[in-house]
């Protein structure tokens, strides 16, 4: 393995994760052969000389190192981990004790999601869902169980890695106390499976340190080339704001103070980020914004999205809303839409990820701001009763426009689920795309625990919709 094409980034050097992955195609892109796997198991087993090489790449990085880590200082961690290394490293990559996922009953992750290390945000600039990790609500180590934290994770996840994400890692506050084990990192590792590898488009690791630095030096016989070019090294929240607005992020004030302390500044807020700059715009204004310049109710954007997503061949698209697009071609659109003027779609995911963006980036959300705490106390309506709440909700409580262009929508997403066979793209999918993209609040910023009951809202309408929307 050519360990230089491994390494993360420099900082800045953010990959442009909108455009393809694979440099070159493999014959696994024309034929049913077994596809290029993130984890190739027969890294691990490396001869004794490969294994003490990269031992002995460890422990000099260690000594080459000219500031002290701060969190480990008085651990002392960073030599201790590269002794660890060298003296444990073939039993870490050798092990098959993987933790067993799947088994355990999500009421028993109470304990776990109750500090909040991990949480969903929305969607990115570009259409992916956002996962972040937080260390510093990690408990310590003698407080968790980390086998049902691995559980957690992957339970919490599995409904979003099926998509196009992006996932941001806040090191600060990872402590000698609440560290977890070299061998349960790479139990970890092993124990997330291609999909999961594969759709992770970006991984910004915020506030990096030499132990980051030291964990990227140990992993490097597991990571291949393709999962490398996803890391990105961010130092300040600043940094982080070029690409994700941190006001999503619900970014704890302690790492908010950290990062002042490094010389870090945070970016004013984005709220007003969204300025109409010509009549015609189409982008980040409301909907009455639109009626008033277009004279029609369904805004000109979505019904050329829409259009063009209809026909046969882009319907029968497997993944069609899941994919990102690449990223310089959907900005082009987007301005093309902005002068009033008709997109040009090379190929559905341009289309899909373009519709997205136009329900993020309005000024405010479909659903509207008013029904976000009923939609989100969706989960404790009384079963027998949620299709006349939800009819009445959408009938009576949205604004007319609203509903319209709503009922266009969720009528088009009915006939993608008629071709679900095809497309992989069900109810339940479609709403994990949309929900968080139709309604959220004013005044909070998304979270795991509204966005379960806006996708369940929302997978609610599109099964029932014969019965919800007046035809």
């Amino acid at each position: 393995m050519d360990l230089n094409k491994c390494s993360p980034i420099k900082t800045g050097q953010v990959n442009n994760v909108g455009d393809n992955d694979e440099p070159y195609p493999s014959l696994s892109d024309y034929h049913d052969y077994e596809p290029n796997l993130e984890f190739d198991d027969s890294e691990l087993h490396q001869t004794p000389d490969a294994i003490a090489h990269t031992a002995e790449l460890i422990h000099i990085e260690s000594n080459r190192m000219s500031s002290p880590v701060c969190e480990f200082t008085e651990d002392n961690f960073e030599e201790e981990l590269a002794e660890a290394c060298e003296e444990n490293f073939d039993s870490l990559f050798c092990s098959t004790s993987y933790p067993e996922v799947g088994d355990t009953s999500p009421e028993k992750f109470a304990d776990i999601s109750k500090y909040g290390i991990v949480d969903v945000k929305g969607d990115d600039s570009d259409g992916r869902k956002i996962i972040v990790v937080y260390a510093c609500k990690l408990p310590p180590v003698k407080e968790i169980d980390h086998t049902l934290f691995l559980s957690y994770l992957k339970y919490t996840l599995e409904s979003y890695v099926k998509q196009d994400y992006s996932l941001i890692y806040f090191h600060y506050g990872l402590s000698s106390k609440n560290k977890p084990s070299l061998g349960w990192l790479i139990q970890a590792y092993k124990a997330f499976d291609r999909n999961y590898k594969k759709n992770l488009k970006a991984l910004f690791l915020v506030h990096p340190t030499n132990f980051l630095k030291f964990v990227s030096q140990i992993f490097r016989p597991l990571i291949s080339a393709k999962f490398g070019r996803k890391l990105n090294y961010i130092h300040t929240l600043k940094e982080l704001n070029e690409f994700i607005p941190i006001e999503k992020l619900d970014i704890p004030q302690e790492v908010i103070e950290h990062d002042k302390k490094i010389g870090g500044h945070i970016p004013p807020s984005n709220v007003d980020h969204f300025q109409p700059s010509s009549p015609t715009q189409q982008f980040g204004v409301t909907l009455q914004t639109i009626k008033e310049f277009y004279n029609v109710v369904i805004p000109p954007v979505v019904r050329h999205c829409v259009e063009y997503l209809d026909q046969p061949d882009a319907l029968e698209t497997e993944g069609i809303f899941r994919r990102s697009a690449n990223a310089v071609r959907v900005r082009t659109l987007k301005e093309v839409a902005n002068l009033g003027q008709r997109p040009n779609f090379e190929d559905p995911h341009e289309a899909a990820v373009l519709l997205k963006m136009f329900l993020r980036e309005l000024k405010e959300p479909l659903l509207t701001y008013e029904l976000y705490d009923e939609i989100v106390q969706f989960q404790c309506w009384n079963k027998d009763e949620q299709l006349r709440q939800v009819s009445t909700l959408i009938m009576e409580k949205m604004p007319e426009d609203n509903y319209k262009v709503l009922k266009y929508i969720i009528s088009f997403l009915s006939r993608v689920m008629e071709r679900s066979d095809l497309n992989k793209m069900n109810a339940q999918n479609l709403a994990v795309v949309f929900g968080p993209n139709l309604v959220w609040s004013e005044i909070v910023s998304m979270s795991l625990n509204a966005i379960g009951p806006i996708n369940m809202f929302t997978q609610f309408l599109l099964i029932h919709h014969s019965k919800i929307f007046m035809y």
